[in-house]
This record gives C-alpha cells, structure tokens and sequence, in this order.
C-alpha cells in the first residue's frame, strides 16, 4: 500500500468515527419529577425504609402497603394497586 492510498484509507476511517461520535451527541435530557409509589414493589425491591424495615431492599412480601418505589410522576396512578399514600 503506497502513502497516498494509506491517507486516503486513514481519511476514510477518521470520518467515519467523526460522524459516529457526532451521532451520539443527547440533546439535553428533561428533567423528571419523581414520586413515591406505595403498594406495587416486588418483595426485596423497595426503595427505602417500611415501617417494618430499616432500608432499601427489605420489604418482606410482593405488594406490601408500606414499601414504595420512585416512578416518575403521573405514572402511579395508572398502576392497578399503586397508591401515593401508604397503606394499611
């Protein structure tokens, strides 16, 4: 391979990663407003403190009404069982 086919291939391939890395350029990512979501969190997969537990990863059965979970807001109440509010 002579020099002017090797600058030719070196071109090819450094324009090529200059338009992947350009195509992966976010835009700036919303911001989302999260909320706690009680009554839906599967055994051990709460996000924080129960009144029967003392932190994240703790509760004790599938759709414990005390364990709660952030969703983004709006998305709870679309949830069958999913509450705001913890329950009894």
């Amino acid at each position: 391979m002579n020099a002017t086919n090797r600058l030719a291939c070196a071109s090819a391939v450094a324009a090529l990663i200059a338009s992947v890395a350009q195509g992966q350029v976010h835009p700036e990512k919303p911001t989302y407003k999260f909320e706690k979501c009680y009554g839906i969190a599967k055994a051990g997969k709460n996000d924080c403190f129960t009144a029967k537990n003392a932190c994240g990863g703790t509760s004790e059965a599938d759709r414990q009404g005390d364990a709660w979970i952030y969703l983004p807001a709006g998305v709870c109440e679309r949830i069958i069982g999913g509450s705001l509010e913890p329950k009894k």
